[in-house]
This record gives structure tokens, C-alpha cells and sequence, in this order.
């Protein structure tokens, strides 16, 4: 991203390689958790790039306006709460708030935004005629199927990758009410064991993809400037969540930039429940302080994946007291070196370069850089 000098020209920002032009206000629609478990450093990283986003934009002199959803009706958060006894929405609560106290521990600002799929259900279901009536739908035993041929070719990926990833999340390829593998539901019919709402096809509930499609397009309209949340939702989700908003609006593209932030393993694999290796925030926050939690995460290139070692936050804990070491300093206030900054976190948030220019110039630029990232 980068800064005009003039202040009648608009700010300019480059996200992935996507150059923005941008006014007085950024639409940013962060894909948020399903709360079904404790929150994890994949989590948290995700999370932190996006008040890192948020915190760059408002640094340039854009207002984010960030919409961050909350998942709640979903087939593996309506498990959980079957083996733990409780109603889903009750247990979606409680496990929102545990979320919600991490973040905030983190230092990430609550979301201007932060809808709740069961509140939207009524909207997933004028989505779902909308696409019935733009024939990029069709209903059959009480499901409305969204046409998914064309949605692999947004993000690359070859069909049987495509249907791989469909099973994993939860797609249900194999189910023979399809025309196509790749169709997935805007709103599936009802099962026993799951929430369930009236709809003119009958008792279902809204499909996760179109839930986030309708959040955002009634919080935002038919478009946002920055699509943001984890990598590793890069498809299904955020590809059919932007395929079935074009599809009902008309306008493309969905999103003027996406901003997909790395995944986190450990020892080279995906951070899971089902693998045993979640690396948990409460757990981190116990032993370190928030900021070097913070610099661990942004201390690096947001969209490259990362192995998580313990190690790397006693190196993000000394390079934090180097930074607060520079801010002390007696250093002249040097406007250049804040517009270098600008500049720096501007282009893609070149968190590293930064740093590294305010440990170096000290003074005004090192408590800038302390300021912007959240990092006091």
C-alpha cells in the first residue's frame, strides 16, 4: 500500500499485488470462526493480521470498517454440542466468548460488524431464490443447490483437487440429489440433529458458504474491498461465498482484494484437534506477554505459511524489547522516517521492513511502529 503526499488525493494501497484506490473507508469483511472449540495460534494468526490490516489502513488515513462474522449454524459445531449436551446456540455463545477474551488479550479490536448466521436466516433464504430466480440455482428434495462448474477456475485448482477439498469441508460431493459434485447447498433440507427453520422448500438450514454470502452483503452491500481470513479457506469458502454474491448482484468483482493469511503448523502439519498438536492462546498468553505473541505473528510475510516452534517467541520477545529499547531513545522527530514507515507497511504490510527501519531510526518512528501494530 502506499500514501499520496497530497492531501486531496485519495490513499493507494496495494494488497497481494491488487493496487486500491480508497477514499475515507475500507469494507472489510473478515471470515470469522465457527465456535466450536478453544481458540489456537492458527486462529490467533489469522485474527491478528486482521487488526494489523485494520491498524495499516487507519495508519494511511482510511477508516476500516470491518465486518467479522460468527459461524453458528454449522454440521461440526452442531456435533460438538450434541456430545457436550447443550442447545447450538447456547454452546456457540459460550465458546464466543472464550474467543472473544483471547482476542481481546491480543490486543485485536472488536469488528464494527460481527453478524451471527442464525440471525441471518431469513436473508439466506431470499439469497437462495434470488439464485433460483438467476437460474444459477436449482431446488430438489428440499435443498437449493448452488451451480458450482466455473467456481474451481477463480482460484486454479483442477477437479479432482476441487472435489478433495469440497469432502474435507464438509461439501458432501457424493450427494446424489446433485447435478454436479461441486454443487454445493444454499440451503440444505432438514436432518435430525441439526437446528432447523421454515423455508419455501421446507425445514432446513442455510448452507455455510451462503451464510457468509448473505452476512456480508447485508452488512456491506453487494461488494467489499477486502475479502480477508485464513488460507487455508481459500476454496470452497471464500470462492463460493464470492461466486454466489456475483452470481446474485451482478457485480464483479466480489472483492477488489483478497487478503488470505498464512497457515500455521506444527512440525509441518496443520494445527488440529483431531492431530493433537493445537498450540493454544490462553496457553502462549500465560507465559508470554501479548506483544511478543503479536510480533511473532506479524514479524514475518502475511501470506507465507509458517512451522510454529517455541523458540520463535523468546526471538520475537528480544526483538520486542529492541524495538521499545529504539522508541526510548532521544532520537529527533524524523517525518521522513515515518513516511518510510508509511510506505513499508503500505506495500502488502512489509512488517519486516519496518522493524527494521524503526529499530534503526529510533525516536518518533519506533513509537509509530509500536502504535500501528498493536504492539504496547
Amino acid at each position: 500500500m502506499t500514501r499520496t503526499d497530497a492531501a486531496d488525493r485519495p490513499a493507494a494501497a496495494t494488497i497481494a499485488g491488487q493496487r486500491l484506490e480508497l477514499l475515507d473507508r475500507a469494507r472489510v469483511y473478515a471470515c470469522g470462526i465457527t465456535p466450536y472449540d478453544v481458540t489456537h495460534l492458527g486462529h490467533a494468526s489469522t485474527f491478528v493480521w486482521i487488526d494489523a490490516l485494520g491498524r495499516t489502513l487507519r495508519f494511511l488515513g482510511v477508516e476500516p470498517e470491518v465486518c467479522r462474522n460468527v459461524t453458528d449454524v454449522d454440521d461440526v459445531l452442531d456435533a460438538a454440542a450434541r456430545r457436550a449436551g447443550a442447545a447450538y446456540d447456547e454452546f456457540a455463545a459460550i465458546q464466543q466468548f472464550q474467543f472473544d477474551r483471547d482476542m481481546a488479550a491480543l490486543g485485536v479490536r472488536a469488528p464494527a460488524h460481527e453478524p451471527r448466521a442464525h440471525r441471518y436466516v431469513e436473508q439466506v433464504i431470499r439469497l437462495a431464490s434470488g439464485l433460483l430466480d438467476a437460474g444459477a440455482a436449482y431446488a430438489r428434495e428440499g435443498s437449493v443447490y448452488f451451480r458450482g462448474q466455473g467456481v474451481t477456475s477463480r482460484v486454479g485448482l483442477d477437479r479432482a483437487e476441487a472435489l478433495r477439498l469440497s469432502g474435507e469441508f464438509g461439501g458432501r460431493p457424493g450427494d446424489p440429489a446433485k447435478d454436479d459434485p461441486l454443487d454445493i447447498a444454499v440451503w440444505q433440507a432438514g436432518e435430525p440433529g441439526h437446528p432447523a427453520w421454515d423455508s419455501p422448500w421446507g425445514l432446513g438450514r442455510p448452507g455455510w458458504h451462503a451464510e457468509c454470502a448473505a452476512m456480508a452483503m447485508s452488512v456491506f452491500g453487494p461488494a467489499v474491498d477486502v475479502h480477508a481470513g485464513g488460507l487455508d479457506l481459500r476454496f470452497p469458502h471464500h470462492a463460493y461465498h464470492a461466486a454466489m454474491a456475483e452470481a446474485f448482484t451482478g457485480v464483479r468483482p466480489y472483492a477488489r482484494a483478497w487478503f488470505h493469511s498464512a497457515v500455521v503448523t506444527v512440525d509441518g502439519a496443520k494445527m488440529a484437534k483431531s492431530a493433537g498438536n493445537l498450540v493454544l492462546v490462553g496457553d502462549l498468553l500465560a507465559k508470554h506477554a501479548a506483544g511478543a505473541v503479536r510480533l511473532m505473528i506479524l514479524d514475518r510475510p502475511w501470506g507465507q505459511n509458517w512451522d510454529y516452534r517455541p523458540a520463535l517467541l523468546d526471538t520475537a520477545a528480544a526483538r520486542l524489547d529492541t524495538l521499545y529499547r529504539a522508541a526510548a531513545r532521544n532520537a529527533p522527530n524524523d517525518p521522513v522516517a515515518v513516511d518510510a514507515l508509511r510506505r513499508l507497511l503500505a506495500e502488502d504490510l512489509n512488517v519486516p521492513a519496518a522493524l527494521e527501519l524503526a529499530i534503526e531510526t529510533g525516536g518518533a518512528a519506533a513509537r509509530t511502529l509500536v502504535t500501528v501494530l498493536g504492539l504496547s
